[in-house]
């Protein structure tokens, strides 16, 4: 398999299964548009086992495999420029392979994306937000660091903290979206420092559906509104990533985060709407996002913060 027709298909992947940020990541140029469906395509390979049906330890050994892969990948494209030692009929890994060659994506912040799947996998919950703050750093600012090296960091160390503190905030926005989701499925990622403080004993299987009451539900929203004021914050720093991008990686993140962003505040303005099911933005509304993130107007209101 040749390097375009791993990339067609890593492409289609994401056009059926990114369906946020494909908004994003049409605005790109060729290549870089390539790379990061590249990226997307094998991060969703990771996050797929993390959430499938298999057995905890056959998850375990999946993701164990896909370190190694991640690993041998890593000192193939230092080793060779062409990536010509990735699975030829493997799609994705020719893709990626191809990819790093060309771009400096720091590859090994896959290998964060899987300590993160592996603590789905152990059912892991976070007593405090530091706590949670690793595991959104694992998931989310892994794919942010991943982007930025597709995207070209001119300020390395800056940008990279900017690109994690804009993947914290669009984990927490997930954590929020799929909360009933995610209970349902005995997972707890509210830190238990923020569920004690706001009086909520969020026990799954315990009920069959949370906060079935009306005190729980306004000890609920209450505990939203402080979750999205936090992710606000996050917005807040990693959004002057853009202004320190060109233009069409910034039109690229802003359109993701844009999305995410929306998102947020329709969640904070009814919170009871996520225990009923998946909350999501019509794509009317998205596509006016990526228009807008196209204009640049998230770039030239964080210029002067960049700076």
């Amino acid at each position: 398999m040749n390097a375009d027709e791993a990339y067609a298909e890593c492409e289609r992947i994401t056009w059926e299964q990114a369906r946020n940020f494909a908004y994003g990541i049409r605005l790109l140029p060729p290549a870089k548009r390539r790379a990061l469906a590249a990226v997307y395509a094998y991060a969703r390979r990771i996050d797929d086992i993390g959430d499938g049906d298999l057995p905890a330890e056959e998850k375990t050994r999946q993701l164990e495999a896909a370190r190694e892969q991640v690993n041998a990948l890593v000192a193939a494209v230092k080793d060779n420029t062409d990536g010509s030692q990735a699975d030829g009929d493997d799609a994705v890994l020719v893709a990626l392979a191809d990819a790093g060659a060309r771009f400096p994506i720091p590859l090994e912040a896959f290998t964060e994306l899987i300590d993160g799947c592996l603590a789905d996998v152990n059912q892991a919950t976070y007593k405090t937000f530091d706590d949670l703050l690793w595991y959104c750093r694992c998931v989310a600012g892994s794919i942010g660091r991943l982007s930025l090296g597709i995207y070209g960091p001119t300020q390395p160390e800056r940008q990279s903290k900017l690109a994690d503190d804009l993947g914290v905030a669009l984990q927490l926005t997930n954590i929020l979206r799929d909360v009933r989701e995610d209970f349902l499925n005995n997972r707890i990622y509210l830190p238990e420092e923020d569920l004690e403080r706001f009086g909520i004993q969020f026990q799954p299987y315990r009920s069959p559906e949370p906060f079935a009451n009306e005190a729980m539900r306004a000890r609920f929203a209450n505990l939203v509104e402080f979750e999205a004021n936090r992710a606000r914050e996050w917005y807040s720093s990693g959004l002057r990533l853009l202004a320190t991008i060109d233009r069409r990686s910034a039109a690229c993140t802003g359109a993701m985060a844009g999305i995410y962003r929306r998102l947020l505040e329709r969640i904070a303005r009814n919170p009871s709407e996520v225990l009923a099911g998946r909350m999501s933005l019509p794509g009317s509304e998205k596509a006016l996002v990526a228009a807008q993130a196209l204009a640049g107007f998230d770039r030239w209101k964080y210029r002067k913060g960049a700076k």
